[in-house]
């Protein structure tokens, strides 16, 4: 497949994505190749670990590449995008799950669906370009591909801020966040990936990392805390309308451009899965409840039309930003019964360090 490069290198499994011209999204085709490749080396012990990168400088994986769904869905056909989503979020599932470690190199944009393999790794390593973030809301969907989980992981309420502003984290607030565990100068990565074949040992990404330039969230992190700490959307809102300040007006005018009911959903989302109990299948049931219903109950045909196909930026969302009841919310995110997403075998993957 000429979008993506599965190969074993010595004693890796390497996975590398290779469309730079499309900012590496994520086919369907793609998903189901790392898919099989992960099951196929699950149990090969030649692969000592596995190591994802991706050619290009502008980014490791923009997203998932959507324009089927958004054909599919226009037609009426909701059976594509959910069986998209739903083979995607195993792939993710079994990633998160794989039993030995998984080192991913994430340079540029890593967004979307590139999270969802890029962000669910033991070895996550960010670069002086490294720009991650979910900003699904603004297409009308809840961040998805296990994202929720990894919002809920994140200190303090910066899952809420970062899922329903989508802001992009430069590498130490990736680090802060939880969306990365490593920092390595971008220079040092082809040497490192080499070392990394020749011997599979991933204590060589320890030995390699260095601090990170400094980042904005830290900073940030007390008023964020304090305007996104209320139970719903609405509260977030009153909060930040009510305190004028840079912040505020910079938060609000991102999340005005979003769809009200994903960032109400996102929130939602995220404290269900916040604590001990919440784990990636029962955030990417979640998300699939979201997501199986987002053509015909929700914005998402809307906003890829608005930033994707007609590019006019203008999405007419089905509700105002005060428009949102707990009702809206509860009726997109309750259980599909039947069609509720369905898991295979997992590899349970234990601790590695």
């Amino acid at each position: 497949m000429s979008d993506i490069h599965i190969r074993k290198a010595g004693r890796t499994g390497r996975i590398t994505l290779t469309r730079p011209q499309a900012l590496n999204a994520m086919s369907y085709e793609m998903c189901l190749a790392i898919d099989a490749a992960l099951m196929d080396w699950a149990d090969d012990p030649g692969v000592a670990m596995i190591v994802f990168d991706a050619e290009g400088e502008k980014a490791f994986c923009a997203g998932g590449d959507i324009a089927e769904i958004y054909a599919t869905g226009t037609a009426g056909d909701y059976a594509y995008g959910r069986k998209f989503w739903h083979d995607e979020y195993n792939m993710n599932a079994r990633l998160f799950e794989f039993p030995k470690p998984v080192a991913s190199f994430l340079q540029g944009f890593t967004m979307g669906g590139g999270v969802g393999i890029g962000c669910h790794g033991s070895h996550r390593v960010v670069g002086e370009s490294s720009q991650i973030a979910m900003p699904e809301c603004g297409i009308g969907l809840l961040p998805d591909v296990g994202g929720t989980l990894l919002l809920a992981r994140a200190p303090g309420r910066l899952g809420e801020y970062l899922g329903t502003t989508g802001t992009r984290m430069g590498p130490a607030d990736a680090l802060l966040a939880g969306f990365a565990d490593y920092f390595v100068p971008q220079a040092q990565w082809p040497d490192l990936i080499a070392r990394l074949e020749e011997t599979g040992d991933w204590t060589l990404i320890d030995a390699a990392a260095s601090p990170a330039p400094e980042g904005r969230l830290a900073a940030l992190q007390p008023q964020i805390d304090r305007h996104f700490g209320g139970e719903r959307l609405g509260d977030v809102l009153r909060s930040l309308n009510a305190e004028p300040s840079d912040f505020t007006a910079s938060t609000l005018k991102a999340m005005t451009r979003n769809a009200p009911l994903a960032m109400a959903c996102a929130i939602e989302a995220v404290h269900r899965l916040r604590g001990p109990a919440a784990d990636i299948r029962r955030a990417l049931d979640l998300e699939y409840r979201f997501t199986f219903r987002a053509m015909e109950h929700g914005d998402f045909l809307e906003g890829i039309r608005a930033a994707i196909i007609d590019k006019d930026r203008s999405p007419k969302w089905r509700h105002g930003l005060e428009e949102v009841t707990p009702a809206m919310v509860s009726a997109m995110l309750r259980p599909l019964g039947a069609d509720a997403l369905t898991f295979d075998t997992p590899h349970p993957r234990e601790d590695i360090a």
